[in-house]
C-alpha cells in the first residue's frame, strides 16, 4: 500500500523514516536508562559504588560483586542453588497453570453462554482495583485452614488467579469468529477440542503477554515467602536476596546489593525480549473485531 508516492511500513529503511526515528530516539534512550545504570552499577568496584558525583557508566568493570555474593551465599545453611530451584519450579508451575486456567475461564466467558457470564466477568473486573495488601488476611485463612503452610501449593495458589491476565486473553477470545466456532461444532466438535484446536492457536500472542505478566508476578513476589512458609529450605531466590539486600545494608555490602539486583532483574528483561513479537502483536490487535 502506498500513499503519495511512499509505502506504509516499508520492509526496508526509507530516509522519510528518519523524522520517526528522531522522534522515538529520545525515549527510546529515557527509558533505557535504569536498564543501563542495572547492568552498569552491579560491575562497578568500591571506589565507583561511593564516588561522588556518582557516575553512571562503570570505568573500571569488576566481578567482585558477583564473587562476594557467591561467598556470602556460601556461608548460610541453604545453598543458593535451592533457592534458584525453588523459585524456576515455583515459576513454571504457577505460570503454567494461570495460562491454563486463564484460558479455559476466557473461553467460556467469552463463547459459552450460561447463566451469570456477565456477573463473573464483573467480578473479575472488581478484583482489577483491588491490591495484594488489600486481600493478605483473607489469603492467610484460607491457605492457613487448607493445610497449605509450608508446602509448594502455598506458592502456587495464591498467584494462579490473575485479573488482568484474564481480562486481556477473554478480549482476545472475543476476536475469533463466531462462525468458526459454529462451523466446528456442526462437524462434531466439542467443547475442548474447539478450545484446543481454534481457541488456543488464535490467541497465542496473548498468551505470551499473559505469561510475562504472570511471570513477573511471581518471579518478584516475596509475600508467599514471608506469610505462608517457615521452613527455609522452601523458600524462593527473591526472598533471599532480598535478605541479602538487608542484611549487607552497609558500605561494604552496596557491591552484594547491586550483584543481586543485576541477578534479579535479567530474567525479566530476557523473557520480554523472547516474546517482544508476541506482546506487540497483542497491543496491535487487542481493539480490532
Amino acid at each position: 500500500m502506498a500513499y503519495r508516492g511512499r509505502k506504509i511500513n516499508p520492509s526496508k529503511f526509507e530516509k522519510s523514516q528518519l523524522k520517526i526515528l528522531l522522534m522515538i530516539l529520545p525515549m527510546v534512550i529515557f527509558m533505557a536508562m535504569p536498564i543501563i545504570f542495572i547492568a552498569n552499577h552491579a560491575f562497578k568496584p568500591m571506589d565507583e559504588l561511593f564516588a561522588f558525583p556518582p557516575t553512571f557508566f562503570v570505568r573500571n568493570p569488576t566481578l567482585d560483586n558477583f564473587t562476594k555474593l557467591i561467598k556470602f551465599s556460601r556461608t548460610s545453611g541453604i545453598p543458593l542453588s535451592r533457592y534458584i530451584f525453588n523459585s524456576v519450579a515455583v515459576t513454571i508451575l504457577t505460570v503454567g497453570l494461570s495460562l491454563l486456567f486463564t484460558t479455559f475461564a476466557a473461553f467460556a466467558l467469552s463463547k459459552i453462554k450460561f447463566k451469570g457470564r456477565n456477573m463473573i466477568m464483573q467480578i473479575n473486573q472488581i478484583a482489577i482495583m483491588f491490591v495484594a495488601t488489600a486481600v493478605l488476611i483473607p489469603r492467610y485463612l484460607v491457605i492457613c485452614r487448607a493445610g497449605l503452610i509450608d508446602t509448594v501449593w502455598a506458592h502456587v495458589l495464591p498467584l494462579i488467579a490473575m485479573p488482568v491476565a484474564l481480562f486481556l486473553v477473554k478480549q482476545f477470545v472475543d476476536q475469533v469468529p463466531d462462525s468458526l466456532i459454529e462451523a466446528a461444532y456442526i462437524d462434531g466438535a466439542t467443547d475442548f477440542k474447539v478450545y484446543y484446536k481454534i481457541i488456543i492457536p488464535m490467541i497465542r500472542p496473548a498468551m505470551a503477554t499473559a505469561a510475562i505478566l504472570v511471570f513477573q508476578q511471581v518471579w518478584t513476589n516475596m509475600e508467599t515467602s514471608n506469610y505462608y512458609i517457615n521452613n527455609d529450605s522452601m523458600k524462593t531466590l527473591t526472598f533471599y536476596m532480598n535478605s541479602l539486600v538487608n542484611v549487607n545494608n552497609t558500605v561494604s555490602g552496596q557491591g552484594i546489593s547491586a550483584a543481586a539486583t543485576l541477578i534479579m532483574f535479567v530474567p525479566n528483561l530476557l523473557l520480554f525480549i523472547v516474546l517482544q513479537n508476541s506482546v506487540m502483536n497483542t497491543m496491535a490487535h487487542s481493539g480490532i473485531k
